[in-house]
């Protein structure tokens, strides 16, 4: 049996349908704060159980009988490592044979603000004796892309990145590996660097926007703290207008970038593209 938590989000939605590619939806459960939510994922035959990152004693029931968990790094900035906490101190219970996290690229040196959280998580999952594997997920390409229209309807791409190297993969890429990763034998304890396989500047993410809108599409380098603040003018929370700034910050110290192909050899196929992605955004 085979824990997916926060089922419901991009990334878990994502997971589950990679996992029903390899294995039957009756070895699947999906751990979601709201089971109406996962009516869908229930219609598959899949087992939909509720248990929130927040309710500690929500998780053993959760985890009854699991086998295997892929803990999905929560959504709530400053509330991570706490949550994790609960979802792995329950897998201990349970005796869960492998607990796959999804972390941050480089974690252990990363620059990111967001990788502080992660650390306190992978040091969390050393001590409990837990198996585990890591999976250290760099930049999602839709982070970037769900900016296209914005792109298009203003002229230019804004940022903080400088000409810092990113090595994004699509979602769908990231997702794919979890499940090749739990659906392996002889995971406990790797560490994978998962990125794309190509890299690229916002100058030349800019520049396939161009290309492909017939447009002339620049990229704009603002200070850190301008680049948040037109974040929040544009309707993001500050929480999350600063972690995309920081983020920024950090891709221009080359903190997103890696070349070591990892996630294209996990997966047995290369990473979606820049183009692609963007394509798929116009």
């Amino acid at each position: 049996m085979i824990v997916v938590t926060g089922a419901t989000g991009q990334l878990g939605r994502l997971v589950i349908a990679a996992l029903l590619r390899k294995v039957p939806a009756a070895e699947i459960v999906a751990a979601v704060r709201s089971v109406e939510k996962a009516r869908d994922l229930a219609e598959l035959g899949i087992e939909v159980r509720c248990a929130d990152y927040i309710q500690a004693e929500s998780w053993d029931e959760a985890l009854t009988g699991a086998d295997k968990v892929l803990l999905i790094s929560s959504s709530e900035i400053g509330q991570r490592a706490n949550q994790h906490r609960n979802v792995i101190e329950a897998a201990k219970r349970s005796g869960v044979k492998l607990l796959a996290y999804t972390s941050v690229l480089h974690a252990g040196t990363s620059a990111l603000g967001l990788a502080a959280e992660h650390r306190e998580t992978e040091a969390l999952l050393k001590a409990s004796g837990v198996p585990c594997v890591l999976l250290r997920n760099g930049w999602y390409t839709e982070n970037y892309t769900a900016g296209v229209p914005a792109a298009l309807a203003h002229g230019g791409v804004y940022g903080c990145a400088s000409d810092g190297r990113i090595s994004s993969a699509a979602r769908a890429d990231y997702a794919e590996a979890a499940a090749v990763v739990l659906t392996s034998d002889n995971q406990a304890g790797r560490v994978y660097e998962l990125a794309g396989d190509t890299s690229y500047t916002l100058t030349e993410l800019a520049a396939e926007i161009s290309r492909q809108s017939g447009r002339n599409i620049g990229y704009v380098n603002l200070p850190e703290v301008e680049y948040k603040n037109l974040l929040v003018k544009v309707g993001l929370p500050e929480t999350i207008a600063g972690l995309l700034a920081d983020s920024d910050t950090g891709a221009s110290k080359n903190a997103l970038f890696d070349d070591t192909r990892q996630l294209s050899t996990l997966i047995g196929r290369a990473t979606t593209s820049l183009a692609t992605a963007i394509a798929a955004a116009m």
